[in-house]
C-alpha cells in the first residue's frame, strides 16, 4: 500500500463523513438565522470577521455551500481548489453555529482533518482528477503523519483539561463517579436519554478509580500510537473501546469515533480499498460471457442458412 493510496482513502472516509455531518444537521445549522441577536457570542474565526450575527439569507446560502462544497472534495475533482474551500467552508459553518453560547468540542477533531487533508495532495489516489507532483509520496507520507498527530493530541488534550480541573482526584478520588452520577440524574430530569447503567454503577465506589486511571491512560497514553503501525492499531482499538465504554455509562455519542472515522490515519484503508477493488475486477472477469478462440473458424450465418437449404433439397423426393 502507497502513502497516496492510504490519504486518499483518508479522504474518502473523511469527507464523506463531514458530507453526511453536514446533511444530517443542515436543518440545525440552518435554524441559527432566527436566533436572537443578543445571543450572538463570536467564538474562533467568526471572531476575527463578525461583530454581529449574520443576515438569515446568508446563513441558508453558506450551509448549503458547505454542502455542495463537500461533492467535489469528496471525489477528488480539482481538489487543489475545492478542498481548501470546503475547508473554509465547513470551519465557518461549525463555528458560527458555536458562536451562539455553547461551544462543542465532538466536531473539532473531524474539522482539524479536513484542513489537514486540504492542505494535502489527498487526490493523489482514489479521485476523479489525479494530482501528479515530485515527491507527492513524501508529501502524503507527511500529510498521514499530521492526521495521526492530530487524533492523538486530542486524546492528549482532553486528558490534560481533566486533570487541570480536578486533579489526581480524578484518577483516585469521586470526581469521574460523580460526574457520571451527575450527568445521568440531570438528563434523566430532563427526559433526555441517560444510561441506567451508569447510573446503577455509580453505587460501586470502588470501580471508578480503576476507570478513571485507564481513562487517563488512553488519552495521555495517545502519543505511543505515533511509534509503529502495530502500536497505532491497538491504541485505535483501545480508544474505539474507550467510547464505547462512555455511550454506555453515558448516553454521550461521540460518532467520529465511534465510526473509526478519526482513526483513520492508523488503519489501512488505502489496503482494504485495494482489495476490494481487486476483488471487484475478479468478479467483473468472472461475470463476462467465455471468448471464443480467435484462431478457430466459426461458422457464419449465411454459411448455416445455404447449409440447411442444401440439406432441405437432397433430402426431397
Amino acid at each position: 500500500m502507497t502513502a497516496r493510496s492510504h490519504l486518499g482513502a483518508i479522504r474518502l472516509v473523511v469527507v464523506g463523513y463531514a458530507l453526511a455531518y453536514l446533511l444530517v444537521r443542515a436543518p440545525h445549522l440552518i435554524s441559527y438565522r432566527d436566533r436572537p441577536a443578543g445571543d450572538f457570542d463570536p467564538v474562533g474565526l467568526v471572531a476575527l470577521v463578525l461583530d454581529g450575527p449574520l443576515g438569515s439569507t446568508a446563513v441558508v446560502l453558506l450551509v448549503l455551500a458547505a454542502v455542495i462544497a463537500a461533492v467535489p472534495a469528496l471525489v477528488g475533482w480539482r481538489w487543489r481548489v475545492t478542498g481548501p474551500i470546503f475547508a473554509v467552508l465547513l470551519t465557518w459553518v461549525l463555528t458560527y453555529r458555536n458562536s451562539w453560547g455553547v461551544v462543542l468540542h465532538t466536531e473539532n477533531l473531524m474539522v482539524l482533518q479536513v484542513i489537514v487533508l486540504a492542505l494535502s495532495p489527498a487526490a493523489a489516489a482514489w479521485a476523479i482528477d489525479r494530482q501528479v507532483a515530485p515527491a507527492i509520496e513524501e508529501r502524503a507520507r507527511w500529510a498521514i503523519r499530521a492526521l495521526a498527530v492530530a487524533t492523538v493530541l486530542t486524546y492528549v488534550v482532553a486528558g490534560i483539561a481533566k486533570l487541570r480541573n480536578g486533579g489526581w482526584d480524578w484518577v483516585t478520588g469521586d470526581v469521574l463517579r460523580s460526574q457520571v452520577a451527575h450527568d445521568n440524574l440531570r438528563k434523566h430530569l430532563l427526559g433526555d436519554p441517560h444510561s441506567p447503567v451508569g447510573g446503577w454503577l455509580a453505587g460501586v465506589a470502588w470501580l471508578w478509580p480503576p476507570l478513571a486511571a485507564i481513562s487517563q491512560v488512553v488519552e495521555l497514553g495517545a502519543p505511543v500510537a505515533l511509534i509503529s503501525r502495530r502500536l497505532g492499531l491497538i491504541w485505535s482499538g483501545v480508544a474505539w473501546a474507550f467510547h464505547v465504554a462512555i455511550l454506555g455509562l453515558m448516553a454521550i455519542l461521540f460518532p467520529y469515533q465511534l465510526l473509526g472515522v478519526a482513526f483513520a490515519p492508523f488503519l489501512p484503508l488505502g489496503q482494504w480499498l485495494e482489495r476490494a477493488q481487486a476483488r471487484w475486477r475478479r468478479a467483473g472477469v468472472r461475470a463476462q460471457p467465455p471468448m471464443s478462440d480467435p484462431d478457430t473458424p466459426q461458422p457464419s450465418r449465411m454459411g448455416s442458412s445455404a447449409a440447411r437449404s442444401d440439406s432441405a433439397v437432397t433430402s426431397r423426393p
